[in-house]
Formats: C-alpha cells, sequence, structure tokens
C-alpha cells in the first residue's frame, strides 16, 4: 500500500517544518540585555570585588546624603558584605550569571526578567544609594538616576507580551501599552534633566570630568582633562545646555513619528557621550567597576522606542 502512493518506508520523508528563525527586535533587544548582564558578572569576577574593599570603600560611602533610614540600610548591608566579601561576591556573580543565561534561554526569559527587577531595585537601593538622587550627588553626566534602576526599566519594557490588538509603534510599548510606555520615558528623561538643572554636580562638570581620570589609562585620563578644561567656568551653561536637551529628549516620545525618530536618535548620541566622556566606559579599564554604567542602557533603551515602519510579516521569531 505505501508503495502504491510512493512512499519508501526505509526512508521516510525529513520534516520540513523549522522552528529557528531571525528573532524580532525584542528578542534582539532582550539578547543585548542578557549580553549587559554577563558584563556585569564578568566584571563582579575581578579580585578587588572579593575583598573587604568592596563593601566598605566602594558601597558604605553611598550612604553619604541619603536619608537615615536609607543611610543605615546601606551601612549595614556594606559592612556586612566586607565582612563576608568573598561569599557575598559569589553570591552576586551567580545571581547575574543566572539573569544573564536566563533572558537568553528562551524557556526561562520571564523568570529571569523578573528575577532581574528585583535584584536591580536592591543593588539601586543598596549598592547604588538610589542613584545618588536623594542625596545630591547625582548628575547625568556620571550616570544618575543610576545604571541598575535602568535594568529593570528594561525589564519591563522588554517583557515578552503584547498589550492591545494594534500594533506598537515601537517595541517598549508592546507590553504595557502605548501611554504607559510614553510615560516611562518622560519620567527618566525628565528626572535627568531635573537633576542636571537642579543638582549642584551638573554645575561645576570640570570637577565632575577631572576626578575621572584616576586608575584610568593614560588616553582616558588625558580625555578628561581635556573635557574639565573645556567646560571650566562655564558649569552654568554646561548644566543649562545640558538640561534643555533632555527636556527635548523627554518630550520626543510625544510628537508624531519623524521627530521622534530624530530626538530619539538625539537620545542615543546624550547616551554615547555620557558613555565615553562622563562616565569613562564605566570605569572599566579602572579594574574595580561592577557594571559598564547607565551610557549602554540608555542607548537600549532609546533603541526600544525608535519608532518602527510596519512592513509585511516575514520569518521571525517574536520575543
Amino acid at each position: 500500500m505505501n508503495e502504491a502512493v510512493g512512499v519508501d518506508v526505509a526512508n521516510p520523508p525529513m520534516a520540513t517544518d523549522v522552528s529557528w528563525g531571525r528573532p524580532d527586535r525584542r528578542r534582539t533587544l532582550q539578547l543585548a540585555l542578557a549580553a549587559l548582564w554577563f558584563l556585569d558578572a564578568v566584571l563582579q569576577l575581578q579580585p578587588f570585588m572579593f575583598t573587604r574593599s568592596f563593601g566598605q570603600l566602594m558601597l558604605g560611602p553611598t550612604a553619604r546624603g541619603n536619608p537615615g533610614a536609607i543611610a543605615h540600610s546601606i551601612t549595614d548591608i556594606s559592612r556586612s558584605i566586607g565582612h563576608h566579601s568573598v561569599g557575598a561576591n559569589t553570591v552576586f556573580v551567580l545571581v547575574q550569571f543566572l539573569i544573564a543565561f536566563g533572558i537568553a534561554y528562551r524557556p526561562t526569559v520571564r523568570l529571569a526578567l523578573a528575577g532581574s527587577v528585583v535584584w536591580s531595585l536592591m543593588v539601586w537601593w543598596l549598592g547604588e544609594g538610589l542613584g545618588g538622587v536623594l542625596a545630591g550627588t547625582a548628575s547625568p553626566l556620571t550616570g544618575a538616576p543610576g545604571a541598575v534602576i535602568l535594568y529593570a526599566v528594561l525589564a519591563v519594557l522588554l517583557w515578552p507580551t503584547d498589550r492591545g490588538r494594534t500594533e506598537a509603534p515601537f517595541t517598549a510599548a508592546r507590553p504595557v501599552g502605548i501611554r504607559a510606555a510614553k510615560v516611562v520615558w518622560f519620567v527618566i528623561w525628565a528626572t535627568m534633566a531635573a537633576v542636571a538643572l537642579f543638582g549642584s554636580p551638573t554645575r561645576h562638570p570640570s570637577n565632575l570630568l577631572s576626578g575621572m581620570g584616576a586608575g584610568e589609562p593614560g588616553w582616558l585620563a588625558a580625555l578628561n582633562h581635556h573635557a574639565a578644561d573645556l567646560v571650566a567656568g562655564r558649569g552654568s551653561m554646561v548644566a543649562v545646555i545640558v538640561g534643555v536637551v533632555l527636556v527635548g529628549v523627554a518630550l520626543g516620545v510625544f510628537l508624531p513619528a519623524v521627530p521622534a525618530r530624530a530626538l530619539v536618535a538625539v537620545a542615543v548620541v546624550v547616551g554615547l557621550a555620557v558613555w565615553v566622556v562622563g562616565e569613562d566606559f564605566g570605569t572599566i579599564f579602572s579594574r574595580s567597576a561592577t557594571d559598564p554604567n547607565s551610557g549602554p542602557l540608555l542607548v537600549l533603551l532609546a533603541v526600544a522606542y525608535w519608532p518602527i515602519r510596519h512592513a509585511a510579516p516575514g520569518p521571525v521569531v517574536a520575543g
């Protein structure tokens, strides 16, 4: 019977269904986020992180200037980490590797993104002192409102679900809706603008930039000094310019597609400029960085808001 219909029993036909396809934009951004978590874990493996100094000299000082309850909690946890530096840092490394691989492995992406939100909020409070926003030491030039909080925001905006029946105008709107996504964008960039305009550190950019050169390679330290000389005596002007640019970026997401795309491109440039000049590539060359700082995350955030030109569906795998 099988021979009559031309089926070779000994050599059955191979399945033609292929389950893998080109990842869509959201899945690509998820993988980029996973790569940043992986980099964080690798940086956490540096010898300095396993010493007492990590808790006492890196985490402890973030308590300064914060409200009492926050400052005390940071001081207590930094002392505990200092006394158990090897064990504590081993946990930090494992958690970040698990988050990275969990996001990269599709069946666990939801669990890993949820875990990254919880971990990010804990680290933002206890490791970054809420980015120094309440302490009056924050500046968007050096990473305010804190790199770690951006990990949590991106985890929510890249959550693998879709809300609404219409196609989202940008990737970040898919899980939370267009209005909520726009509010998130506005809050982040408006907060940075407020910190730039009303926070004192941005009004003294020369001091911020010149202090970044310690422990950096000569070429990077020279860049810091040149940038510091360029803005010396122009602190108020720099603060106003930075603030106005950030306000424009914050409002850009509410504009039509063409100007919105232009201001999102400005956000990418701002993220890269801050990362190179203000953050020294997250000080990853100093052998004491725990993450690449906010610059790459701001770029990733901007790409998540890049207006989409919807085309005919292709063979993609949704994230």
